[in-house]
């Protein structure tokens, strides 16, 4: 089949390169966000999908929208027959989605009903699910409502970060995703609707969401710093001022630490919460290096009753 593939970031590239390594399908041309500035020099840099598409000359369509004319024009003029689609990152209107004839086929990070949305990877570490995946689906106008073609799982593990169990997803989900579009192929898939019950979201996580409250017990605090770590980064504030935090370690200890106290002990820094106290992980002050939490420790001289908020 002809193919545009629709994505963006890191997290779409084993699906692309699932698809231009398969010998059953053309992909003529990406669609992906427009060329942004990022990284500390703020430098404009092209998306990873449009990179990995210029090595192999594939044609890069980056529509400032997607109902842009010229844009939808282009994309009839390519003739696809279908668009999967990996985290491209803006809503596609009704007349885009009509024009490949098989539609456009996500692959979605989470067992749909569950976590339709933004960050649903980020959103089964926080609420500690045991078990989440990847499906594909038909895209309609509804969020991530449309009919189900298949769906993998993966089991959520105690020190997963939504990074790390993103990665895991990605390469599944790849392979999910290209089985998807052979079935289509051959007329051998058929999507389902999906049921009515089950349905929960998960929106976009922001900053505020990846500040920890150490007043909760260690077990949350723990899932919610493993929920925003890379992205957007746990963080809280020490000597008024903001500190960045590295996934955080729940551990037993028979002496009590009041929410927030600092306990700095030679191989370890701890931290109260709740219930029991927490390791810290990585610790990165403002206008410093990451570093670890002992490190961090020693350089800024914390004394007794000193305290994280």
């Amino acid at each position: 089949m002809r193919l545009v593939f629709a994505g963006t970031p890191d997290v779409a590239l084993p699906s692309l390169s699932a698809l231009l390594d398969s010998d059953r399908h053309e992909v003529v041309a990406v669609v992906t966000r427009p060329d942004a500035p990022a990284g500390r020099g703020r430098r404009v840099e092209r998306s990873p999908v449009a990179a990995l598409a210029d090595e192999h000359g594939i044609e890069v369509l980056a529509p400032a929208k997607a109902g842009d004319p010229v844009f939808r024009a282009r994309l009839a003029e390519l003739e696809p027959d279908l668009c999967p689609v990996v985290a491209y990152g803006a809503l596609l209107p009704e007349s885009t989605l009509a024009i490949p004839t098989h539609g456009w086929v996500n692959l979605h990070f989470s067992v749909l009903p569950a976590w339709r949305g933004a960050a649903p990877v980020q959103a089964a570490v926080r609420h500690g699910d045991d078990i989440t995946g990847a499906t594909t689906f038909r895209i309609v106008k509804e969020l991530d409502a449309g009919p189900v073609y298949g769906v993998v799982t993966e089991q959520v593990r105690d020190r997963d970060t939504a990074g790390a169990l993103l990665g895991r997803l990605a390469e599944s989900g790849a392979k999910l995703l290209l089985s998807t579009v052979d079935g289509i192929a051959d007329g051998t898939l058929r999507a389902v609707e999906q049921p009515d019950q089950g349905v929960s979201y998960a929106p976009k996580v922001s900053v505020d969401d990846a500040r920890l409250d150490f007043g909760t017990p260690a077990a949350a605090l723990d899932r919610v710093a493993r929920a925003v770590t890379p992205d957007p980064g746990a963080w809280a504030e020490f000597r008024g001022e903001r500190i960045k935090l590295g996934p955080v370690v729940p551990v037993e200890s028979d002496e009590p630490l009041p929410p927030g106290d600092i306990r700095v002990e030679r191989k370890r820094v701890l931290v109260g919460t709740a219930t029991d106290p927490v390791v810290l992980g990585d610790v990165q002050a403002q206008g410093k290096k990451r570093m670890s939490a002992t490190d961090w420790a020693r350089g800024a001289r914390i004394e007794a009753g000193e305290r994280i908020s």
